[in-house]
């Protein structure tokens, strides 16, 4: 049977750096790198904690929830924000003495077969949700209102979210806004998502008055693509380019500030910006950007308290519970009257 030692000499870091990762240890410094390529080995050595060990001997039984992520592991890499949310279940699971099944995107949905609750993360279609829930009934989707479909979610409130953006920019008399936004397929690749975002922005600065489709422009979420966006905007725009963006994610907003940065304009000064997801991006990149905090971890969290409820309940009626977003305002967006 695998020991923390064990786990340590084929990590290459010290037992004592297993043990705080293995239990969710808050003031362990420690990269992301790191703590997965712990979680990996414990994994393939199917570590199992002993403490954990004695008590489902005692109680004869063991729960297990799977976590379906509509990513494969090398593209959860690059999404902090999905990754975030992952680890916000494993930890509430690890605490309500749940055993941790985990499938990408090109695993085999086998795995959740035999076990007591499924969370599904990400965005799937109708056709692929049945799928999922024929595997079994306690089943919530993270980030994905399906709702209307008779499941369980647990998402952000993206609506008051863009709107405390607009607000913001609107107090400080910035009128033209511009939107740098992503569009997803969903898993099989079968639908095309419109972000909820942009449905937001649109319908509030419509209402308003200050809407104008010149300043929207539609790619995909990663620094690349924003570059790109922002670049095609000053090319098409010039003097007319907006006051403001709001950007749809964090990874966009970086390869825009960049194009902003090559441009010579100076961010608050001449474009002010707001992103979306508050990831470690945000804080670090220069300026740092105002962004609006999804409670990646929470969202994770209630999943599973969700699920707990529904295994041990059997509650017939589905629900969506809304978490709320909040404003970080930084040094890209105008911060003074």
């Amino acid at each position: 049977m695998a020991t923390i030692k064990d786990i340590a000499a084929k990590a290459g870091v010290s037992a004592a750096t297993v043990s705080r990762v293995l239990n969710y240890d808050e003031t362990m410094s420690v990269s992301d790198k790191t703590r997965n390529k712990i979680f990996k080995i414990a994994e393939e050595l199917s570590y199992v904690k002993h403490t954990k060990q004695k008590k489902q001997l005692e109680q004869n039984e063991e729960k297990r929830v799977a976590i379906i992520q509509w990513y494969t592991e090398q593209e959860e890499v690059h999404d902090l924000y999905y990754y975030a949310i992952r680890l916000g279940i494993e930890k509430q699971a690890h605490q309500l003495g749940y055993e941790v099944t985990r499938i990408f995107h090109n695993d085999s949905l086998d795995k959740a077969k035999q076990v007591n609750g499924v969370i599904a993360i990400g965005k799937y279609s109708v056709k692929e949700a049945q799928k999922i829930a024929e595997l079994n009934d306690n089943l919530v989707f993270v980030d994905n209102n399906m709702l209307t479909n008779g499941y369980n979610c647990i998402v952000s409130d993206f609506e008051g979210a863009v709107k405390s953006a607009l607000d913001h920019f609107i107090t400080h008399e910035q009128l033209r806004i511009g939107l740098l936004a992503g569009e997803e397929k969903t898993a099989d690749q079968t639908d095309s998502l419109i972000d909820p975002r942009f449905r937001t922005f649109k319908t509030y600065l419509s209402d308003l008055g200050l809407y104008d489709p010149r300043y929207v422009y539609i790619g995909n979420f990663s620094p690349e693509s924003g570059y790109h966006m922002m670049q095609t905007a000053l090319k098409e725009l010039k003097d007319q380019l907006p006051e403001a963006f709001f950007i749809a994610n964090d990874a966009i907003a970086v390869g825009a500030l960049r194009a902003l940065q090559e441009a010579d304009l100076k961010v608050p000064e001449q474009v002010s910006l707001i992103s979306f997801n508050d990831t470690s991006l945000a804080k670090y990149s220069f300026p740092a950007l105002s962004s609006i905090k999804v409670f990646t971890e929470q969202m994770g969290a209630s999943a599973v308290s969700l699920l707990d409820n529904l295994a041990t309940q059997k509650q017939l009626v589905p629900q969506m519970i809304t978490l709320k977003t909040k404003l970080i305002l930084r040094d890209s967006s105008v911060n003074h009257h």
